[in-house]
């Protein structure tokens, strides 16, 4: 019995600058084909992937080495998939923390701290798969200093980041403590462009309020028109960026849709009608399943009733159900956990959520290719990662664990490339 066949993760050699490297792995999940290959061969380095071979096929004679003739590493028994991408998260809150007052005081620091602790974040999140992060907004600047410091000259260790800056949302209601005030302009369209200015890479909307989890409904109205969704989504196109939205509950999900969002954020108590109108329009949903399940988990530290706590199995049943139809309707669905949020900690999180996404009935690959591939293709991120193909940055995981048998097997040993580097795993990421 070989290394690979007892679950040891192989070491790969480095790939600096131009230095070819052939890999060949027994499965490769590209992040786009609902069928993995078999028996592919990989030719990458530093900068990007240079060669895919699939079903046995070789790689031309010049990219590699002079006289070689097998690979550098013949992982025969493992999985290759791209680097995981976090499409929801609020890196200004560090998430894991369960204690409300710890909590509290968390979030009440000063700009300067949330962003130092953002920033010790970044090199874990690469060393756990993660290649790229889509930040959810903070009214502190967090999001935005990474995303101007992943865009720089002295960029560290870290993943891809961008964010929106500041979610826009009406005074007084839901999302003051992500974003700001509509009524701090003079105009739906001054709005955006003072978001553009101050260098978001793209629109966050706040159009509604919160699941009332005693009464398991959004009770509360849309904090926004359809015409002011509307006027802001045409404000973002007027400056070449994308928007998403916060949505749950069926007037705000109507509302967005039909204001023309690129994605759904959340989406609790979607209709079957607005998922098919989500598909006809590619409007992706990020579902974020993670944040409920948190509160399920942890009922008794939360002091919810077992009412209460039943309540949240059924939002979680009836969400998981929603996912189901949606995959079978054609819906681009992208995974994002809402890190940052209560119990929801950065990395770590994502993976239970994809573990969580396959628990609701969605396919392992299925589940793999919204974390990767259709993340993407439809948000269209500055760098080019999320898919094995040649011209795509060398960022992905190798695994002698198969996602495929179950995507909680990304708890579990594996080898990290990003950008050439490489990070090995030699415990399992779920005893971290």
């Amino acid at each position: 019995m070989n290394d690979q066949d007892k679950g040891v993760v192989p070491v790969l050699p480095s790939a600096a600058g131009a230095t070819n490297i052939w890999l060949r792995v027994g499965t490769l999940l590209d992040g786009t084909s609902t069928t993995p290959a078999r028996d592919a061969h990989v030719v990458y380095n530093g900068t990007a992937i240079q060669f895919v071979g699939r079903e046995g096929r070789t790689p031309h004679r010049e990219l590699l080495r002079p006289g070689q003739d097998k690979p550098d590493l013949d992982a025969s028994n493992c999985t290759l998939l791209p680097g995981l991408i976090e499409a929801h998260a609020h890196l200004f809150l560090e998430g894991g923390e369960l204690a409300r007052d710890r909590r509290a005081a968390t979030v009440k620091q000063p700009a300067a701290e949330l962003l130092a602790g953002a920033h010790d974040r970044l090199e874990k999140l690469v060393r756990l798969g993660v290649a790229g992060v889509r930040d959810a907004g903070d009214k502190d600047g967090v999001g935005l200093a990474l995303s101007k410091l992943c865009a720089s000259g002295n960029r560290p260790l870290m993943p891809y980041v961008e964010s929106p800056g500041s979610a826009i949302h009406h005074r007084g209601r839901y999302g003051s403590f992500m974003g700001g005030a509509i009524e701090d302009f003079a105009s739906l369209h001054d709005c955006v462009a003072d978001r553009v200015k101050t260098g978001a890479d793209r629109i966050k909307l706040i159009p509604t309020g919160i699941i009332d989890f005693k009464k398991a409904q959004v009770t509360s109205l849309p904090q926004m028109s359809l015409d002011e969704v509307t006027q802001l989504v045409a404000a973002a196109k007027s400056f070449n960026r994308q928007t998403f939205a916060h949505a749950s509950g069926d007037a705000g999900i109507e509302y967005v849709i039909e204001g023309g969002v690129d994605s759904v954020e959340h989406g609790f108590f979607v209709r079957d009608g607005q998922l098919a109108r989500m598909r006809d329009r590619r409007t992706a949903w990020v579902p974020t399943f993670a944040p409920v399940q948190e509160q399920i988990d942890h009922a008794d530290l939360m002091g919810w009733s077992a009412e209460i706590a039943a309540n949240l199995r059924g939002i979680i049943e009836r969400h998981s159900a929603s996912l189901v139809r949606a995959h079978a309707m054609g819906v681009l669905i992208v995974a994002g956990s809402d890190a940052g949020s209560v119990g929801v900690a950065h990395g770590i999180g994502l993976i239970n959520e994809l573990v969580l996404m396959e628990r609701a009935g969605l396919p392992s690959i299925a589940v793999v290719n919204a974390a990767t591939g259709v993340s993407a293709n439809r948000f269209g991120y500055k760098e080019k990662f999320g898919r094995i193909e040649p011209g795509y940055l060398s960022r992905f995981i190798l695994t002698c664990h198969s996602p495929l048998e179950t995507v909680a097997n990304l708890h579990r040993p594996r080898t990290v490339v990003f950008d050439g580097e490489v990070f090995s795993s030699g415990v399992d990421v779920a005893g971290l």
